[in-house]
């Protein structure tokens, strides 16, 4: 890959692109062969295509549930392509240098750079270290819980396969789940709705895959620098925060709803609550039936999906410091100030018309794609605006529209899957001409604004 780039000089942004969509094309041609369904029939290109851009995208929405429908080469599939979608091709193709003992060149680290959404290089191949030791570290102690737990349930070598697969797919905010093929299929948590173990695992695994790695980085380097940088103190408050509001709403929305909380006790409807706040946040994975919630829960929970995880995480969305900006931007013009303050720390121009922009891109892709499909499925429009933010946000939750969708709703899901991993910056960086710097700068104009 090195080599085709610098023939044809390639910029990092073109280069992810690139490489996520040659993962996905290779993860469809291995999930369309018939070793990889279970009843050892070929899976239709496009299912198997729209199931490998779910997986490498980390999102979690199936046509075909993923417990029943593929066997175990193909579910090994599914979860090498999330694991490689998570921590990013870059990551893990940066692992093979590190087990070689190959030096990281330039051009890797501009691409690792892009690719981690850092703002500069230094300090990035130490990131990407951690990055892959965090992950792994992480991954293994929750598949040991969980093997623990499901060894109860489902057997000692049924627990830990389930163990590690789910370990890995909630870590890396995927969403996808094997209890289709025990329970009924994209049934997903629901068995699990009031279980502690499970939950509090599946949540922090969600959590710590969301926050971002340089976030996780600087936690671990707390009791050494005593101090955390603005990025990580805006990340954990506004996760902290949207998690607590989230979860005091849903459990207000839905506590006499008998399909949802209202059928399980206190502690059920507290674990439940916090676990649909958490969800939102790109997992995917869900313990009461989304379908079944009230719709204020439902727009609530398209709110959640929309902001997303951090910056530098396995999750998408618009990320949880881009909309901090834009209420520290609402709350500075409100009170009349020119400067938004952060924890004492002023932003700089450049990072609000990047946070502006990429919030404008978002919500203009989902509405463009929203307004297509409503004309192509005949679901209700909350449903298919609650697909396609799903489908950007990387989360993976569902009315149950994915498995009815349409040829041409498969492609546009699939295609709002791939613009939210990669996010809608590197993709029009990627897409759009070389910007030129200026020679010049035009007049300053005034307008009426409001």
């Amino acid at each position: 890959m090195k080599s085709i780039a610098k023939k044809i000089e390639l910029t990092p942004p073109q280069i992810l692109v690139i490489g996520f969509a040659a993962i996905i094309l290779l993860g469809a041609t291995l999930l369309s062969l018939p070793i990889s369904s279970a009843n050892g029939q070929p899976t239709l290109f496009i299912d198997a295509l729209f199931t490998a851009t779910s997986a490498t995208c980390v999102t979690g929405l199936v046509v075909v549930d993923t417990g029943s429908h593929y066997s175990m080469f193909g579910q090994i599939v599914i979860i090498s392509l999330i694991q490689v979608g998570g921590l990013g091709f870059m990551t893990m193709a940066t692992l093979f240098a590190f087990v070689l003992r190959k030096r990281i060149s330039l051009k890797e680290r501009l691409i690792l750079q892009e690719a981690m959404n850092q703002g500069s290089m230094e300090g990035i191949v130490r990131l990407i270290r951690r990055v892959i030791v965090y992950s792994l570290t992480i991954e293994f102690v929750a598949a040991v819980i969980f093997s623990i737990r499901w060894s109860f349930d489902l057997g000692i070598a049924k627990g830990i396969y389930f163990g590690i697969f789910h370990a890995i797919s909630f870590f890396n905010n995927a969403g996808f789940d094997l209890f289709g093929s025990v329970v009924a299929p994209f049934t997903s948590l629901t068995t699990y709705a009031d279980d502690w173990i499970v939950n509090i695992v599946s949540m922090s695994l969600i959590i710590l895959g969301g926050i971002g790695f340089v976030v996780m980085s600087d936690v671990v380097d707390y009791r050494k620098h005593k101090r955390l940088s603005l990025h990580s103190k805006v990340v954990l408050s506004a996760t902290g925060l949207l998690i607590v509001i989230g979860a005091v709403v849903i459990f207000i929305f839905e506590f006499t709803n008998q399909k949802t909380l209202g059928s399980l006790n206190w502690s059920g409807k507290i674990l439940a609550s916090f676990f649909q706040s958490v969800s939102p946040r790109t997992a995917g994975a869900n313990s009461v039936d989304i379908g079944a919630m009230r719709q204020a829960s439902q727009f609530f929970i398209i709110i959640l999906m929309f902001i997303g995880a951090s910056p530098g995480s396995t999750g998408g969305g618009i990320k949880t410091t881009t909309f901090t900006t834009l209420i520290g931007a609402m709350i500075a013009m409100i009170r009349g100030k020119e400067d938004i303050v952060l924890f004492h720390y002023r932003l700089g121009k450049d990072r609000i018309l990047k946070a502006i922009t990429l919030t404008m891109i978002a919500l203009f892709l989902v509405i463009f794609v929203t307004m297509l499909l409503t004309t192509t499925e005949s679901q209700s429009f909350l449903k298919l605006l609650f697909e396609v933010t799903s489908a950007f946000g990387t989360v993976g939750l569902t009315m149950g529209v994915t498995p009815e969708l349409s040829f041409f709703g498969k492609i546009m899901i699939s295609l709002t899957m791939f613009a939210g991993r990669l996010g809608p910056l590197t993709l029009a960086y990627a897409l759009g001409p070389k910007a030129e710097k200026e020679l010049y700068r035009y007049p300053e104009g005034k307008i009426t604004i409001g």
